[in-house]
């Protein structure tokens, strides 16, 4: 899907970004967690706004930022992307909030099939509430969105339908949306690509139950706002999912902006539109932000 990695970061980030008014650091600030759901601990990183040391009694909205199959916890700074969002806060692009994201492998931050991942309960009942205790957060809805790519955008979907009570605001960036799964070879190919999360081998009526368009028809959206981006030349298709999740979410009359637009499936896409989906989301925060 996504392959962000890159050896450019591997504990801690040291990298400092100064405004040239007030002197404060935008930095990254990583580490791990320990969960009762997972076997191992799970690694994060933090990205805090300029203003998150200079305002010591300030507390913030937060974006949870989900990386795609292939990446881990640095993915926003080994890709560049820390560096374009950094120069956007120094630039009063839009207003500041925390960034935080978790290591999640290829789990799809889903509960696997043979119930040895539990990466929702994981997330949902452990790294949120953690987080919300390590830094300055708002712990309110109307603080707290979620976004992702590829991978991260389908697992960011789901969270925010399942939990609409949690997320003000959701963004799939080449989100790997897909309702029906393709038969015969390729089949075969999406099978050793998902990996064993949906069961191995693959299970489809698992796969159908845990998509977010199971969760799209039924959740409660009042006060939400989804953005969605695609390729046109999506290698895996996620270009129709995307499509299919429009006319779902318009049908369901969701606040929501949906881009497709020339591209395939790769980073370079995704740098595209992340400045976009960040002030989409800086502006769906609510009071105290």
């Amino acid at each position: 899907m996504l392959n962000a990695r890159s050896p450019i970061l591997k504990f801690v980030v040291p990298f400092l970004f100064f405004t040239s008014t007030l002197f404060a650091a935008a930095r990254v600030q990583c580490g791990t967690v320990k969960s009762r759901y997972l076997s191992s601990a799970v690694g994060y990183c933090a990205l805090l706004p300029p203003s998150y040391d200079a305002q010591r009694a300030k507390k913030f909205p937060v974006l949870y930022f989900l990386h795609g199959l292939g990446g881990d916890q640095t993915f926003l700074v080994s890709t560049g992307g820390w560096n374009i969002i950094a120069d956007a806060w120094e630039q009063k692009r839009f207003s500041e909030f925390v960034i935080i994201t978790p290591q999640a492998g290829n789990s799809f931050y889903i509960n696997s099939k043979n119930g040895k991942t539990r990466y929702e309960d994981f997330f949902i009942r452990e790294f949120v509430p953690q987080m919300e205790k390590r830094f300055r957060l708002l712990g309110t809805r109307s603080g707290r969105a979620i976004s992702g790519v590829s991978m991260g955008g389908y697992g960011a979907l789901r969270f925010a339908f399942k939990y609409p009570q949690m997320f003000t605001s959701a963004a799939g960036l080449m989100p790997a949306l897909m309702e029906e799964l393709p038969h015969g070879s390729r089949n075969v190919g999406f099978a050793m690509f998902f990996g064993s999360a949906f069961g191995s081998p693959l299970d489809e009526s698992f796969w159908k139950a845990n998509t977010p368009f199971v969760y799209a028809r039924t959740a409660n959206f009042a006060g939400m706002h989804v953005l969605l981006s695609c390729g046109e030349q999506d290698g895996y298709g996620f270009d129709r999912g995307t499509r299919e999740m429009d006319k779902l979410l318009a049908q369901r009359r969701v606040a929501h902006v949906t881009r497709l637009s020339p591209g395939r499936h790769d980073w370079q896409f995704v740098l595209g539109y992340l400045l976009e989906s960040m002030e989409y989301q800086a502006k769906s925060f609510g009071p105290g932000k």
